[in-house]
């Protein structure tokens, strides 16, 4: 076992407060050594060594380019790659491949922390501290960045959905401010859950105030992309989405947004009187039957029809599109009441363009919208129950929320 060379104690000896500079220079060091390590096996053979005249591989070494910096997580430091000439192969380095200036790392890093809101003005500041005085940072980094988020999200428009084996989709109108417009921004999403339980972001396009034509556009693309009707339509009470999915999805089961119907009941009561009103709203649809459910609707309508006839009208609106969830599993109900699913990601992107007018047109904004909610999809939890998903995409029956099987079938009838 060889014993480790310790650190002589000379003016080079790193400190504390010099910890980082020392790093960074023995990483600059190692690297320029691999790349010169790198030449080596090219050639097949050290630079001391001399070619042999019959089968020795051609190429010489030509001494180096001029110094470039590489931006890692670690900070900034300067190498020079070899050069090499006379060979019949170009030499091409692995490890520091051409016109690159940053790693992996930092390359995922720039997205993340700009869209997570630091604004374009403060970008290549911020970052210095952390990457180094020599970081290759500026405003153009930041306008190359979204050039390439408008091209991967123009290719993802595209993309073939027919392998999708569609369960649950939520489908939402999110509006968001953009700069120079007069009025919010509307942005179409529309996110899957999949036979195997876990969600995927399907769409995400602009859309004028969420209208019929707009939503029909939108289905319209996603089935021409292959996309096959899902088993459940989540959704809130836009007229004009309803309108679209009626004609595009036909057959499909359509499930209302409670949040929203709850909030449109209590705009028809005083404020002295909502919290009350409110807490007899909400066991609504935490009823552990259908018949429940309905017998808590009634008693809402007796207590408060006589005075908020209104109220008691807007609850009773659509009701077979407010209780379609007691048809699927138990385990799923949560996630079927409300568009949470859609709304809990934007919840941050609302964050981020309301406190940093980058957006001047809801065209501009949208593939930047996009990366950051592909991010969040990164961290999307499955469906609790996945193994129910199945069930459900194979058209096995429910009955507040139980699987009808031989056993219980009478009782489900």
């Amino acid at each position: 076992m060889s014993k480790r060379t310790p650190i002589s104690s000379s003016s080079s000896t790193p400190t504390w407060e010099t910890l980082e500079a020392f790093l960074r220079s023995e990483i600059q060091t190692r690297m320029q050594e691999l790349l010169d390590e790198e030449v080596t096996a090219f050639l097949g053979r050290t630079p001391s060594q001399r070619r042999t005249a019959v089968d020795g591989a051609p190429g010489y070494r030509n001494g180096h380019q001029k110094g470039r910096k590489l931006t890692a997580s670690f900070g900034t430091i300067t190498v020079r790659r070899p050069r090499v000439r006379d060979v019949e192969e170009r030499f091409e380095s692995r490890l520091l491949p051409l016109f690159r200036r940053q790693t992996e790392e930092v390359a995922a890093l720039l997205p993340e922390l700009y869209l997570h809101g630091l604004s374009q003005g403060d970008f290549e500041l911020a970052l210095r501290g952390l990457l180094g005085d020599g970081a290759p940072l500026s405003a153009s980094s930041i306008e190359r960045l979204r050039a390439r988020w408008q091209s991967e999200y123009e290719a993802w428009t595209r993309c073939p959905l027919n392998d999708l084996e569609l369960l649950y989709v939520w489908a939402d109108g999110i509006y968001v401010k953009a700069g120079l417009e007069r009025e919010k921004a509307c942005l179409l999403v529309v996110i899957a859950a999949l036979s195997d339980g876990s969600k995927r972001v399907l769409a995400l396009r602009s859309g004028y105030r969420e209208s019929t034509e707009s939503w029909k556009a939108l289905m319209l693309e996603l089935k021409a992309r292959g996309l096959l009707p899902p088993k459940l339509l989540v959704a809130d009470g836009i007229a004009g989405l309803w309108a679209a999915a009626g004609e595009v999805w036909p057959d499909v089961r359509e499930q209302r947004c409670w949040n929203h119907k709850i909030a449109n009941v209590l705009d028809q009561i005083p404020k002295k009187l909502q919290a009350r009103a409110r807490e007899e709203l909400c066991a609504i649809p935490y009823a552990q039957t259908r018949r429940e459910t309905e017998r808590l609707r009634d008693r809402f309508a007796r207590t408060w029809r006589r005075t908020y006839p209104n109220a008691v009208a807007i609850l009773e609106k659509d009701w077979e599109r407010m209780v379609a969830f007691y048809d699927f599993p138990k385990e799923h109900w949560k996630h079927l009441r409300t568009t949470n699913v859609v709304e809990s990601p934007f919840a941050s992107v609302r964050l981020r363009t309301d406190a940093a007018k980058r957006f001047k047109k809801v065209e501009n904004a949208t593939a930047l919208i996009w990366r950051l909610l592909r991010v969040a999809e990164s961290r999307f939890r499955k469906i609790d129950a996945p193994h129910l998903a199945l069930d459900v995409y194979n058209g096995t029956r429910f009955v507040d929320g139980v699987k009808v099987t031989k056993t219980n079938q009478k009782v489900a009838a």
